[in-house]
């Protein structure tokens, strides 16, 4: 990120980021942590979508201040065979930003190549909606051509489900559902190689609204309005500037210092002072995200249920969320945040103290009175002053109330996104943002099969109960299967919910267009700069 003096004092006034962006229709905005990836099949970050959206789009967009689904690359669609087919027809001007048309083709050689195992796409089992998906996927079938995608001209795609899915098309602004111009890909290297440098500068093809201009590392993400976009006219922004940076605390200065139009975050220690300084810059958005601890399985002092369990009861939520956090954040007793598509797990009233009696009780059981010949565990997470506080105050909780000791380490972003890949940690910070409102969005993520578990648990019965409710008649009985699977992942414990966000961020005035979403999801050609 560029210095301005105003970080410093001593030398003559600057026209800031913020004033110049204003001026050229240029967005400076955080997204928190560094991207690894900007292949939209391998990423998985609620960061990595906040820029993704911008460089592509798949055949359903999002309307800017509710996310229900409108036309994207596809003009229009037809639902038939009673909700099992959809065909898309798509536009006949719609151009990757190389000026390639965007066909049929290239959303099936999409669809195909995350379904590839050689990929390994972490969200690969989100397309198993289709038809005979799952089965190629597994390499039960080696015959594309079962699986429910067909091309039968440039206009038209088609697309054929198992069963009826009542939000299938907001489902389909998931990243891996958006299309890959696969000739870029193929310059590069194999497409199913993830150390293919396709998604680069210079290299990119995208048929989003912007085309990817700069990418330097641990500072920024630039990108500038395409000339090719089919809709370019509608879009206001001539570019946006994606700064990464560590931690909310140096995302708050940056943004004092006229670097940022809008921050991903607020360090907690600020919210006061927004509050009574400048409140019309304070934002508390409500927002589907839950902030919980992984613990993996495999590691000998956390293989045995009770101690997960003991670790869950032995936390008191309303202090973190009351004492720390104070942005409206909710404890947690489930992972899916209640009343997420009209679902809330029936969590009962707790007491602390009664729980921590409990918490004691499972550790006696399990061979560990007062935490008494208890390994001590590592708890992992990346770098922020919040997570710090958080993660110190948990500690001392365990401490204090069960005897179990806990050494805390941090390490950036990245580091621990390796350490979750390979296992390499005990108890590790998380969050998970839903990418479509629906509790599936949440509960998907821990199923046997699924990318995204990383914990070493896995439980028949669960996958049986998700399954089931994706094929549900009624509301009803959906979300009592819903309430089965997550009352079997709550008692095993492999995952410890905290609390459920809030979006506290600070944004300046002279945004327009951005308004509060359940998803943080917004189109970018709604969104625009108005000075004052």
């Amino acid at each position: 990120m560029a210095v301005v003096c105003g970080w410093f004092g001593g030398c003559g006034r600057h026209e800031t980021p913020v004033e110049a962006g204003t001026r050229t229709q240029v967005l400076h905005r955080g997204v928190g942590e560094d991207l690894k990836d900007l292949d939209p099949h391998l990423a998985t970050s609620a960061a990595a979508y906040q820029v993704l959206s911008a460089l592509f789009e798949g055949l359903v967009a999002e309307d800017p201040v509710d996310l229900h689904p409108v036309p994207g690359v596809a003009a229009g669609w037809d639902v038939t065979d009673g909700g099992l087919t959809y065909t898309f027809r798509l536009r006949p001007e719609a151009r990757w930003s190389n000026g390639d048309p965007v066909t049929s083709q290239d959303f099936l050689n999409s669809i195909r190549r995350v379904l590839t195992p050689a990929l390994a796409a972490p969200n690969a089992t989100t397309l198993y909606v289709l038809r005979g998906a799952e089965d190629y996927h597994q390499g039960r079938e080696r015959d594309f051509a079962k699986v429910g995608v067909a091309a039968p001209d440039a206009r038209t795609l088609r697309l054929t489900l198992t069963h009826p899915v009542a939000s299938f098309l907001a489902q389909l602004n998931q990243m891996v559902w958006l299309p890959v111009h696969l000739a870029s890909l193929e310059k590069n290297g194999s497409i199913t190689d993830r150390a293919n440098a396709w998604a680069r500068p210079g290299r990119l093809v995208g048929n989003g609204p912007f085309r990817l201009e700069a990418w330097l590392n641990g500072q920024e993400i630039v990108v500038a309005k395409s000339a090719t976009y089919w809709d370019a006219a509608a879009v206001r922004l001539n570019g946006i500037h994606f700064h990464t940076i560590e931690g909310p605390e140096v995302e708050e200065r940056a943004y004092r210092a006229g670097q940022l139009h809008l921050t991903d975050a607020l360090p907690p220690g600020k919210i006061g002072t927004y509050q009574q300084e400048m409140p019309g810059q304070l934002r508390i958005d409500p927002l589907l995200n839950t902030y919980f601890y992984r613990l993996n399985t495999a590691k000998p002092a956390l293989r045995d249920v009770r101690v997960r369990q003991a670790l869950s009861l032995g936390l008191d939520r309303t202090a973190i969320v009351d004492r720390i956090l104070r942005g409206g954040q909710l404890p947690a007793r489930a992972f899916t945040p209640p009343g997420t598509a009209g679902y809330t797990f029936p969590a009962t009233a707790t007491n602390h103290a009664g729980e921590v009696a409990a918490a004691r009780k499972l550790l006696a059981e399990a061979g560990y009175p007062e935490g008494k010949g208890l390994p001590p565990v590592e708890l992992l997470y990346n770098t922020s002053e919040s997570h710090k506080l958080i993660a110190e105050a948990i500690q001392e909780m365990w401490r204090r109330d069960l005897g179990v000791e806990v050494r805390l380490a941090n390490q950036e972003f990245s580091s621990t996104l390796e350490a979750r890949r390979t296992g390499a940690y005990e108890i590790l910070r998380s969050s998970w943002s839903a990418d479509y409102a629906d509790p599936a969005s949440f509960l998907d993520i821990f199923r046997s099969d699924s990318g995204n578990n990383f914990t070493g648990w896995s439980n028949p019965a669960y996958d049986t109960a998700l399954t089931a409710a994706s094929r549900a008649a009624t509301a009803a009985e959906r979300n009592a299967l819903f309430r089965q699977a997550e009352s079997l992942l709550l008692d095993a414990a492999p995952i410890i919910p905290i609390y459920h966000y809030t979006h506290v961020f600070v944004i300046r005035p002279e945004v327009k267009g951005w308004f509060p979403t359940l998803l943080d999801h917004h189109p970018y050609k709604a969104v625009w700069l108005e000075g004052k």
